[in-house]
């Protein structure tokens, strides 16, 4: 089957930005202009097309990637909306991988915000194009210029304006185009009635000042251009066209666009810039793989005659066709019916069916091409990452890098009998999001759920509860703390047990002593001389201190760090037996652990905060209020890098504070170091907290 669309004709987008700068509106302002729907759906209302998940619709808020294709020109663009809030930013993360080209959004009031860094760095990182979309030019202190100029000194971007606004806040009427030096001139309020117009008199000078700044630009990335600028020749708009598309897939300059989304201007212009400057995947390097049988690199050539390869990067589960997986095709074409080869797994997968989706709504389609975004129907073993080949030329593309998660809580059913319903709930929402980890801890007996921030994690438990029907509770997680001793003691243990007939008797002497390497764990020696105890009964004296170590005697958390030597003991020639001397191990060890001034330690966590240097004096004052220790602080650029080690349960939800106390601006990794010495007063609390619980047990 042949292709309807050349592969220069493919426009592979995403719409990127801060939260709140207008990304889904003018992914709808899009939609609406190419044809694609037929009435503008508004986020406030919770109509917008792309907002399709109830609670995107509720909280006005993108939670998902959605995607989407329209036709503009000649172009055929596949559009992904991605989320603005940093609690989402896996879907940005996993969009980019995988896309051409962005337009990147920004707020004409608030210019670059903290999330704008934080996908600008990202898209920086899988190097993508961009173009720049300064939107809300119709609110109060909206600033063309001074978000430009925020471009510059923040993101230290290559940028340049090639339209500047007509008239600001409630009277921003139209937008000046340096580029063709002409002006639109909007006259309703869907946008779709405009003139295009010589500039009038008062711009002229202000259109012909930023041209020759954007002139300058081009001319020190492209030599052609260079030669006519200090020749003083007259420069042609096909050539800045194409100067400037030459230099965004170089990736060297952003040119600047403005507009208002919500009031329909500036739309039509973005579209033809998605045309004339991104690039369709035959502009991009060709992108490498490896080759799983030989380990060499090899070059995917974007072709549809070259063997299929494809990445998988989403996941999603519909509730009639069931779980959808989210391709992008590099190179070949695959039809529906056919078998392909997971080279991730080394598995065969039957693609049963494949669809083009549009936001939540699918269309079926029998073949998809080199260039395609669409989802896969029938694949059982493909995870997020996974590359999808043709299995006589296998080949691996580069996975895709995952956020670690920075919030935990524990979770549990309402009622037992649903336990069952939530492991396959939390099973099915982990494969859809690789930023969210389900967790067991064996010392607590907690399941944590773990995610990017207190909105990620509240948006689980309420898919838990709408999607799956299973009602949870949740709760902060427990620290999981150890006991240890501080000295040196001998300690002896007797079981002895008559009742009629044969008895029980073990009887052991044991040295305990703390390990000279933290973190050593328990360990046992044998040290017995002329045979006081049995050789066949030393097993069960190690079993029985490695059992009784897992509870301790001050809180009831496991043992660690200690060295367990048996010395002495005796033994009966008939009562004697493997439980006796397990039990007597394990009295021997509480009795030594109360003698030898037991303690409780907490787990440290290393953590790394980076934060712009305005904002260090309060996140370290806050740092000291947690019981940190501060080991270095360096400079990169303007932030700067703050590393400590924190107990674990001083940052339970530290995001949410660093955010407040940041404005959202910095950002942290935590990963655990070792375990220290609790505080005797902190100490004393969680010792009172057992012992009132096990004697409400008791009773």
């Amino acid at each position: 089957m042949n292709r309807k669309v050349p592969l220069e004709k493919i426009r592979n987008i995403g719409i990127i930005a801060h939260i709140d700068a207008g990304k889904t509106t003018t992914t709808e302002r899009i939609l609406f202009y190419t044809g694609r729907t037929y009435k503008i759906g508004e986020v406030d209302e919770g109509t917008a097309t792309m907002d399709w998940m109830v609670q995107e619709q509720e909280r006005g808020i993108t939670i998902t990637a959605a995607a989407t294709t329209c036709t503009w020109r000649d172009c055929h663009i596949n559009v992904i909306d991605t989320p603005g809030h940093v609690d989402f930013t896996i879907e940005v993360e996993r969009s980019l991988k995988v896309l051409d080209g962005a337009v990147v959004v920004f707020c004409g009031v608030g210019g670059v915000e903290p999330q704008s860094e934080t996908v600008w760095r990202q898209a920086e990182r899988y190097g993508v194009p961009r173009i720049a979309y300064v939107n809300k030019m119709d609110r109060t202190g909206s600033d063309f210029f001074e978000a430009i100029d925020q471009m510059h000194s923040k993101l230290a971007a290559n940028a340049a304006a090639i339209q500047i606004p007509y008239g600001k806040e409630d009277n921003f009427k139209g937008i000046v185009d340096i580029v063709n030096m002409n002006m639109r001139l909007y006259k309703d309020d869907l946008g779709k009635e405009f003139e295009d117009m010589d500039i009038p008199q008062e711009l002229a000078g202000e259109a012909e000042k930023y041209r020759h700044t954007l002139i300058e630009k081009l001319a020190e990335l492209d030599d052609h251009l260079l030669d006519k600028y200090l020749h003083n020749k007259e420069i042609t708009v096909e050539e800045i066209k194409e100067a400037i598309r030459k230099s965004v897939i170089a990736n060297k300059f952003i040119p600047v666009l403005c507009g208002s989304s919500f009031r329909n201007k500036g739309l039509q212009l973005l579209l033809d810039a998605v045309c004339d400057y991104l690039p369709s995947p035959i502009d991009l390097p060709a992108i490498k793989g490896i080759n799983p049988d030989t380990g060499n690199f090899e070059e995917i050539v974007t072709s549809d005659d070259a063997p299929f390869s494809a990445l998988c990067f989403k996941i999603a589960t519909d509730p009639y066709v069931g779980k959808l997986n989210y391709v992008r095709v590099y190179s070949g074409t695959l039809s529906s019916g056919t078998y392909i080869y997971n080279a991730s797994k080394r598995t065969r997968e039957r693609v049963t069916k494949m669809v083009r989706m549009h936001a939540n709504r699918q269309e079926i389609i029998d073949t998809i091409f080199t260039g395609d975004i669409a989802a896969v129907v029938g694949l059982k073993e493909t995870k997020t990452g996974d590359t999808l080949c043709d299995q006589d030329n296998p080949i691996l593309i580069e996975a895709m890098r995952f956020p670690e998660p920075v919030i935990q809580e524990s979770i549990e059913t309402s009622n037992k009998d649903e336990q069952e319903k939530l492991g396959l709930a939390l099973h099915k929402l982990g494969e859809e999001d690789p930023s969210f980890r389900v967790t067991y801890n064996h010392e607590t007996g907690q399941t944590i759920i773990a995610g990017m921030g207190q909105l990620h994690l509240d948006i689980i438990t309420d898919r838990i509860f709408r999607e799956f029907n299973v009602k949870v509770q949740v709760g902060v997680p427990q620290v999981a703390y150890r006991e240890t001793i501080t000295r040196k003691v001998n300690s002896s243990g007797k079981f002895i047990q008559q009742s009629g007939g044969r008895g029980q008797y073990g009887h052991v002497v044991i040295e305990m002593e703390p390990q000279e390497v933290p973190g050593s764990g328990m360990t046992f020696e044998n040290k017995i001389k002329g045979g006081a105890i049995p050789q066949e009964f030393i097993p069960s004296v190690k079993q029985g201190v490695m059992d009784t170590s897992k509870s301790g005697v001050l809180a009831g958390y496991p043992v660690t760090d200690i060295k367990v030597t048996l010395v002495d003991g005796s033994f009966h020639e008939v009562d004697s037996s493997e439980l006796a001397f397990k039990m007597a191990a394990g009295i021997a060890l509480n009795d030594g652990l109360r003698k030898a001034g037991s303690i409780l330690l907490e787990p440290i966590m290393d953590v790394e905060i980076i934060a712009p240097e305005e904002f260090m004096g309060v996140v370290i004052g806050d740092l000291s209020s947690r019981r940190a220790k501060i080991a270095a602080i360096n400079s990169r650029a303007n932030v700067r890098i703050i590393k400590a080690y924190v107990p674990l349960a001083e940052v339970f939800n530290y995001a949410t504070t660093l955010r407040s106390l940041t404005q959202g601006r910095a950002s942290y990794t935590m990963e655990p170091s070792c375990y220290n010495e609790v505080p005797s007063h902190i100490a004393e609390k969680i010792i009172a907290g057992f012992t009132s619980v096990s004697s409400k047990r008791d009773f």
